[in-house]
C-alpha cells in the first residue's frame, strides 16, 4: 500500500469497500434465502408464525455465529501464513 500513490490509494480503498459490500449482501442473501426455505412453509397467513418466528430467529442467529467464525478461521489462517512467510 505504502508504493501507491494518494489517488491510488483511494482507488484501491473504494473497490475494497465495494468488494465487503458485495460479501456482506451475499452473505445477507444466503441467510434470508436459507431461512425462509428451512423455516417459512405456511403461505395461508401474510403473517408468520410463532413458529416460523422462532425458527427464523434460530436459524438467523446460527447462520450469523458460523459466518463469523468462518472468518475467525480465515484470519487464523491469514496470520499462520503470514508468519510462515516471515521466517
Amino acid at each position: 500500500m505504502d508504493a501507491l500513490n494518494g489517488k491510488e490509494q483511494q482507488e484501491f480503498q473504494k473497490l475494497v469497500e465495494q468488494k465487503q459490500m458485495k460479501d456482506f449482501m451475499r452473505l445477507y442473501s444466503n441467510l434470508v434465502e436459507r431461512c425462509f426455505m428451512d423455516c417459512v412453509n405456511d403461505f395461508t397467513s401474510s403473517k408468520l408464525t410463532n413458529k416460523e418466528q422462532s425458527c427464523i430467529m434460530k436459524c438467523s442467529e446460527k447462520f450469523l455465529k458460523h459466518s463469523e467464525r468462518v472468518g475467525q478461521r480465515f484470519q487464523e489462517q491469514n496470520a499462520a501464513m503470514g508468519q510462515g512467510l516471515n521466517r
